[in-house]
């Protein structure tokens, strides 16, 4: 199974994007899926999270993005998504998902990570 982030690109300060990360393989080996989450990483920064969304319903999001990020996710389809509104240049990075995925036939949860969307944002 592998994670596909998409819907990066270039706006300008105060602008929004929604970003997707949908799971893709061997779909029908997952059995459930309890984290996912969204992670940055500024250009010469380490890579930092964003959002996280539980399987419970339960959420997170960093300070710098409380009240302007939203994260969901569609667990028929095992896509999470990140509403980013209200961007600022300091939100410029490459964005990442992550997920903590359970097979069927396995024990406990494999971590995986997306390739990254690029967010790149003028002021």
């Amino acid at each position: 199974v592998q994670l596909q982030a998409s819907g990066g690109g270039l706006v300008q300060a105060g602008g929004s994007l929604r970003l997707s990360c949908a799971a893709s393989g061997n779909i029908s080996s997952i059995s459930s899926i309890n984290l996912m989450a969204w992670y940055r990483q500024a250009p010469g920064k380490q890579r930092d999270v964003v959002a996280r969304s539980w399987s419970s319903g339960r959420t997170m999001y960093a300070d710098p993005v409380k009240g302007r990020f939203t994260i969901s996710r569609d667990n028929a389809k095992n896509t999470v998504y990140l509403q980013v509104n209200i961007l600022k240049p300091e939100d410029t990075g490459v964005y990442y998902c992550y997920a903590e995925i359970q097979y069927y036939g396995g024990r406990g949860y494999f971590s995986h990570w997306g390739k990254g969307t690029q967010v790149t944002v003028s002021s």
